[in-house]
């Protein structure tokens, strides 16, 4: 017999979305190697600090608004089920949201299949339409209509540099201090993994280089949070105030066992590919993780993007080459790779929440969900003016999910909230929302050159308060994008706020009307 679904990974992905189909009453199985929940945060982070806040003061007592502030939280109907319940640390320790994702799967009654490994996945019967069979590592069979992979990125991103089986990796290596007591250490890669770890041994160690190729990117600047973190840039001072610690911008070209340690040559890019060979006793290698593929064979081999590291997926989730194969989790950050928080769980927790939503509308007919609102450019401007000053989705997935404004022929409205953006074409086009003559996407954005922008620079801020008043602000902020029978119409940027509240009548409220009313015409008059 076919479950309906059968999810790989019990995770926070593969948690949540089991949990949606078990409130659903939905035939599903979870299969998950490890033997708990969440067993990847039983390794990772190697030094046990998570990077994702833990905000529980936040002056707010919408558990909404307080979701934009707790990263580590996944979605359930049970208000208790809360990762700020587990710590009041800022960046608390990983063995607490272990903790959490077990209490969090015992409490929604989720069917997960633990010590269960997955071997080989195949199509399941001739032709896209067919199912998937799936062998575990008994040699048991399991077969589904649909298949849902929310195991990760757990495959080593290693450099292709001749000798780098000698580094030691990140993953495996002993993060043990004290065993890098007066040693020259490199460590090959510029994430936060790489960081953490220099981090962890600055009180140890006698020299710490990190080396890798091309500007050091800070999630300062950047808005994307796995862009080097404040919490982990310590050794950045370091360096710049001469603590025997520095960062190589550069290539390694090979690394070489020698009698007193290792011989690794550089070609540095600030000096024209000046190259030099540079001596340690231990090299690291901490160059991030990509998607496991080995798992599939022919009859359902997804492609790939982004240098082979990740899925490629349609706007919902589902492998562009394989029906039926849907992806969640930080699997699916391809398509929005370092520009939105996909990769994350306070950002791909939303993108479940649309995925089971959009599975529910394709295989059970079950619409997604609109809020009518009649046929006045007050409630539009009431919708918009609500959901931007209290969604987390659209606060936290900011470009990548959006609410949706849609006006049908005669004028009435309805709304319905975080689709994914790149769906909303296809979907206005198919009548998955009904007839829509004209549709406004609503989402919160930066700027435009955001990234290239020092927000601590008073001039940059100068600039920037010229430009919200045009069109572009800096920072992030409301955008209304109108379309007409699927064409793209006009923008409204609603002007950025200190607070991110906008809910001036002068400054947002009175702006955005006037934009609607102006693409509402006679069908939607205003209210008197």
């Amino acid at each position: 017999m076919a479950h309906d679904y059968l999810i790989i990974g019990a995770g926070p992905a593969g948690l949540q979305l089991a949990a949606s189909l078990e409130r659903d009453g939905a035939d599903y199985v979870v299969l998950e190697r490890g033997s708990v929940p969440g067993a990847f945060f039983t390794r990772f982070p190697r030094h046990r600090q998570l990077i994702s806040i833990n905000k529980v003061h936040t002056g707010y007592d919408d558990p909404e608004l307080r979701l934009r502030m707790d990263w580590n939280s996944i979605l359930s109907d049970d208000p208790e089920l809360l990762f700020t319940r587990y710590s009041r640390r800022y960046f608390p320790p990983a063995d607490d949201l272990v903790r959490y994702l077990a209490d969090y799967a015992a409490r929604t009654g989720v069917r997960v299949q633990y010590d269960t490994t997955v071997e080989k996945v195949s199509r399941d019967g001739d032709g896209d339409d067919g199912g998937f069979a799936v062998t575990d590592h008994t040699g048991k069979v399991w077969r589904a209509r649909r298949l849902v992979v929310a195991t990760g990125v757990s495959r080593p991103n290693l450099p292709t540099v001749p000798g780098i089986e000698l580094a030691e990796r990140y993953d495996t290596f002993d993060p043990d201090p004290e065993s890098f007591t007066d040693q020259r250490v490199l460590i090959i890669g510029r994430g936060n993994s790489a960081f953490e770890t220099a981090d962890s041994l600055m009180e140890t160690a006698a020299v710490i280089h990190v080396v890798g190729s091309g500007s050091l990117r800070l999630a300062w600047q950047s808005h994307y949070v796995g862009h080097l973190r404040a919490v982990n840039n310590n050794f950045l001072d370091s360096y710049q105030l001469k603590s025997q610690n520095a960062l190589l911008d550069g290539r390694v070209l090979e690394i070489r066992r020698e009698a007193d340690g290792f011989c690794v040559p550089v070609s540095f890019e600030r000096v024209d590919e000046v190259v030099k060979d540079l001596r340690y006793d231990r090299v690291i290698v901490a160059t991030g993780f990509r998607f496991d593929t080995s798992i599939f064979d022919e009859t359902c081999l997804p492609d790939l993007i982004v240098n082979g590291r990740f899925p490629a997926l349609t706007p919902v989730g589902e492998s562009v080459n394989v029906p039926g194969l849907y992806f969640a989790g930080t699997l699916t950050q391809g398509p929005d790779f370092k520009k939105s928080t996909t990769g994350f769980i306070h950002g791909f927790r939303y993108a479940v929440r649309a995925l089971h939503r959009a599975l529910r509308q394709r295989h059970h007919g079950e619409a997604w969900p609109v809020t009518e609102l009649g046929d006045t450019a007050e409630r539009a401007v009431d919708a918009v003016i609500t959901r931007v000053n209290r969604s987390s989705a659209l606060w936290q997935q900011f470009a990548v999910l959006g609410d949706v404004l849609l006006v049908a022929p005669d004028g009435t409205m309805r709304y319905a909230e975080e689709v994914p953006v790149r769906h909303v074409p296809d979907a206005v086009r198919a009548g998955d929302f009904g007839d829509v003559d004209a549709h406004a996407v609503i989402t919160l954005e930066y700027g435009a050159d955001h990234d290239r922008v020092d927000p601590f620079d008073v001039d940059a801020g100068r600039k920037s308060q010229q430009d919200v008043r045009g069109l572009d602000g800096r920072y992030l902020h409301p955008v209304v994008r109108w379309y007409r029978d699927g064409a793209f119409v006009s923008e409204h940027h609603v002007t950025e706020n200190l607070e991110n509240e906008w809910d001036s009548e002068e400054f947002h409220r009175a702006p955005l009307r006037a934009f609607l009313t102006d693409h509402l015409g006679s069908a939607a008059p205003v209210a008197p």
